[in-house]
């Protein structure tokens, strides 16, 4: 499986800075779609359709590659389904799997022609099957919008679906919360109450066809999938209606290049021979996120600052934990490089901002860097735009797409004209 263990060439990093600047996230589309080619063919399954859950990474551009790849989208929110919709796939091609809607959220989705939905607990069924009972009812799916989106933005224009999901078929799934399976967990539908939630569908003649299961984040450990197909195909089988199997989120990504990595091919393989095994026609989604898009992207900044305590270097650069904020929220490890060779050095890469815990990477190995030197930041794909803020009132960087050396501008660099917007003073 491919994955970016070298920086960008440095002819191509000079060109882009020079027209972009920096600090500027860089994603290979070529990378991009090895990974994606890699996934799709690990799982032969024959009844198999790949959902890339958009939360890890919300860019168009982006989406359209998953689309163009033939993918659907796994949206765990309703901004997911709006921004998949504006990239232009079809609604019944986006499943939702989320937790906590209101009903005014729900019915936004079912105004905007989603089709299968994973509940996250019987409450949330219940909401959502009174919803759908009332647009049934009254055949007034437009009459209930979604908080804080205009009601031009939520007009069926959005997309080319005029068909509301009232009058598709509507396939409902349950969140798996199966404690010795995923642990302590907030997420999730107990088996002990499946029998009531089939209870509660029926009232408004729909069935509960589906079964999605969560392994939890960055789960790099391909036993930790494997080893509970089984179990989760028997709980399955504890829906009379069972017919599809969402199997996926948590699917990771070896951030750290020479440890485990999770292996496609074993999953798909076991996977494959077990639903085959059934004696009816299971359809199955996988739904790779950071597995998928972390690999392709860079975090591009330049050295603004550096200083030493005793052998230790101190970089300071153009970019912050606001930008990026994975190793200052989660601690996650992401590798950075340079273009310079020579001796390398414990280094500390810091962050433009007086937050003390603004470190881009700590104890990296780099050699000996001077102001206006380069550093890239590896694997960012997954939740680095996508988590970044205006924290510290930093603006937020462009984002460049790059294949076969051309690349383009996919989203603006922001100015500080951001930071009043919707601000309200006089």
């Amino acid at each position: 499986m491919p994955y970016l263990q070298y920086p960008i060439p440095h002819n191509i990093v000079k060109e882009i800075l020079s027209i972009y600047d920096s600090p500027l996230y860089v994603y290979q589309g070529d990378i991009l779609r090895q990974t994606i080619a890699h996934i799709t063919k690990s799982i032969v399954y024959p009844h198999t359709k790949f959902h890339f859950a958009s939360v890890t990474n919300g860019n168009l551009s982006l989406l359209q590659i998953f689309k163009d790849c033939g993918w659907g989208i796994h949206a765990n929110t309703p901004g997911d389904v709006y921004l998949a919709l504006k990239a232009g796939f079809p609604a019944e091609n986006i499943v939702y799997s989320g937790s906590n809607l209101s009903a005014e959220e729900m019915a936004q989705l079912l105004k905007w022609g989603i089709t299968t939905f994973n509940l996250d607990s019987i409450a949330q069924l219940q909401t959502f099957c009174d919803i759908y009972q009332f647009q049934n009812h009254h055949n007034c799916s437009g009459s209930i919008l979604l908080p804080n989106v205009s009601p031009s933005e939520q007009d069926v224009s959005i997309t080319n679906n005029k068909i509301e999901s009232a009058a598709k078929e509507i396939k409902l799934g349950l969140r798996l919360n199966l404690p010795e399976i995923t642990g302590d967990s907030r997420i999730g539908v107990q088996s002990n109450q499946f029998i009531e939630a089939v209870k509660i569908a029926e009232k408004v003649n729909l069935k509960i066809s589906g079964l999605h299961f969560y392994r939890g984040t960055g789960t790099n450990a391909t036993k930790a999938f494997t080893q509970v197909i089984n179990q989760i195909i028997e709980t399955a089988k504890l829906l009379p209606d069972w017919q599809y199997l969402d199997f996926g989120g948590g699917f990771g990504y070896p951030y750290y290049h020479d440890r485990v990595a999770f292996d496609w091919e074993i999953f798909g393989n076991e996977i494959t021979d077990i639903l085959l095994k059934l004696d009816k026609k299971i359809d199955l989604i996988i739904e790779p996120g950071r597995a998928a898009i972390a690999g392709c992207a860079t975090l591009l900044a330049q050295v603004v600052s550096v200083k030493w305590q005793e052998d230790k270097q101190i970089i300071g650069v153009n970019t912050t934990v606001a930008n990026l904020s994975v190793p200052s929220v989660h601690g996650g490890y992401r590798e950075i490089v340079s273009w310079k060779s020579g001796k390398l050095y414990l280094t500390d890469v810091c962050g433009n901002t007086t937050y003390s815990r603004d470190y881009l990477g700590k104890n990296c190995q780099l050699p000996k860097l001077e102001i206006g030197d380069m550093v890239a930041i590896l694997d960012v794909g997954a939740y680095g735009y996508a988590m970044s803020s205006h924290f510290l009132h930093r603006i937020r960087p462009a984002e460049v797409l790059l294949e076969n050396h051309n690349h383009k501008l996919i989203r603006k660099r922001e100015d500080y004209d951001i930071l009043l917007h919707n601000q309200i003073f006089s």
